[in-house]
């Protein structure tokens, strides 16, 4: 990694790209509004973005659908597309610092986090997504006689997608890689907190060979752009990575439209079952790796803590010093292990749930906003035990660096606790009884299971939710699923 000096020198040169991206090109909003996108961290303006409408909306989907329809990418073999994508891979390693400090600088994180995971990930979701779309294979059914049914993979079209600002260029990725390596054209709308990185990405896209019009990214806020790409009835398909109750107005908006398909996934309250025989130390150190990683803005993040009754004091100990080992400060210094809250707002919101989580249960550690430089958008990494079932920091996602802990006696009371919840993203499982570790989690209510570990991520696995964490899968040969719809051809001769 660079030096904090060398890391704010860069940040100082960085050109910021603001416009609507639509047909190959940057363009104004039709309307000529701006919004200002703010470092987090410091309070202060990067720069102003075009405030996309519904009008902005409309033409990124003309554009998108021009270039569907006359076949400059679908018409392409997958493995046409596959290079194009490959080298987009490429150029986004290449690239790798400037898109780092972008998404650093507009949502706060740390520069350790943007340069060793969230764009070099993003490389590798495109990669793998582009070497294994000419690797799927069409089927013939076994008609016999003198018919042939070929059942064929075919892409939806234009697709509408919405992105949170939690991972602003980790989160496109997922949605564009399969989107794109299938043959469709995209509308994208950046989260109004996190745009940049974003519009960097169509311009490298660009680059690397897209066709104009076959990716169109329009930021703006969800009321607006968000709502009109919902509604829009020349979209095909929407997917949605979010909040609870907008993933449900996209379900409202499709059906109130051209019931276009909706493919949601709209957050959690993870549980993190720890067992009296677990490796505590590890089990430790990952519980609050779960927690804490990128400031708690984490839909799978491990916000509840359960833990068997005879090990939990020695639990609340161990987290208690590695949340105080946690350093605040800028974002752009390597030595920062924890960064801002996304926005000034946000910050409010957790802020009011640590109010809440006093007045509930103990606190352990932390449980305060604080200011660091010129900005007020930090919160403490914060601890809360002796928490009842129905308390607020235990049913509502945060969204915040917040550790609910609740103890457990018997195997049958954790996973009751476990999915005593409407969501049913992820859950963790920390035992050294292989048995256990089946049973467990064979009857958790949760898209992934990590066992002895905490949210495993892998482009080779699908991810997704249960519940009101929503549905379909991101990742994976499963996420071709979302953009593609099955035709059968038939053949008698």
């Amino acid at each position: 990694m660079l030096s904090y000096t060398d890391y704010k020198t860069k940040a100082a040169a960085l050109e910021f790209r603001t416009g609507c991206w639509i047909d190959g090109a940057f363009v104004p909003s039709l309307s000529g509004e701006t919004f200002p996108s703010i470092n987090p961290a410091t309070g202060h303006k990067l720069c102003d973005v075009a405030k996309g409408g519904a009008a902005d909306i409309d033409r990124a989907v003309i554009s998108a659908r021009t270039a569907f329809e006359d076949g400059r990418w679908s018409g392409k073999t997958p493995a046409e597309r596959k290079e194009v994508l490959l080298k987009l891979a490429d150029l986004i390693r290449e690239n790798l610092t400037e898109m780092a400090l972008l998404d650093t600088l507009d949502m706060g994180k740390p520069i350790s986090e943007t340069v060793n995971v969230d764009a070099p990930g993003s490389a590798m979701f495109f990669q793998w997504h582009a070497e294994a779309i000419d690797k799927l294979y069409d089927e013939v059914a076994p008609t016999g006689g003198r018919d042939i049914a070929m059942i064929r993979r075919v892409p939806l079209g234009v697709i509408g997608a919405v992105v949170p600002w939690n991972f602003p260029l980790d989160m496109a990725t997922w949605k564009l890689a399969p989107a794109l390596a299938t043959g469709n054209s995209v509308v994208l709308k950046p989260a109004e907190q996190s745009p940049l990185s974003v519009l960097f990405l169509a311009e490298l896209a660009k680059e690397a060979g897209l066709p104009d019009g076959v990716l169109n990214v329009v930021p703006g806020f969800g009321e607006d752009a968000g709502q009109a790409l919902g509604r829009h009835n020349d979209v095909d398909c929407l997917v949605f990575t979010g909040s609870t109750n907008v993933g449900k107005m996209f379900q409202r908006y499709a059906g109130e439209s051209n019931m276009k398909q909706v493919w949601l996934e709209t957050g959690g309250k993870s549980p993190n079952l720890i067992f009296a025989d677990a490796d505590l130390d590890q089990a430790a150190d990952m519980a609050a790796f779960g927690i804490f990683f990128n400031q708690g803005e984490v839909c799978s993040a491990n916000s509840r803590l359960l833990v068997h009754e005879s090990i939990k004091d020695e639990m609340v100990a161990k987290l208690k010093t590695l949340a105080e080992a946690v350093v605040q400060g800028d974002p752009l210094d390597p030595a920062t292990t924890m960064g801002a809250m996304v926005d000034a707002e946000h910050a409010s919101r957790v802020e009011a749930y640590l109010k809440k989580g006093k007045a509930e249960a103990t606190v352990v550690t932390g449980g305060a906003r604080c200011t660091i430089g010129t900005s007020d958008a930090f919160i403490q990494p914060t601890i809360f035990t002796d928490v009842a079932a129905d308390a607020t920091i235990v049913k509502e996602e945060i969204f915040g660096p917040v550790l609910a802990i609740q103890s457990f006696s018997t195997d049958e009371e954790a996973i009751a606790m476990a999915n005593d919840s409407i969501y049913g993203l992820a859950a963790s499982v920390w035992t050294s009884d292989l048995t256990r570790a089946m049973s467990v989690s064979d009857a958790l209510n949760a898209g992934t299971v990590s066992v002895n570990t905490v949210d495993a991520l892998s482009p080779m696995t699908p991810f997704g939710g249960m519940k009101q964490s929503g549905f379909g899968r991101d990742l994976s040969i499963h996420s071709f699923d979302k953009y593609t719809a099955l035709k059968t051809v038939w053949i008698k001769f």
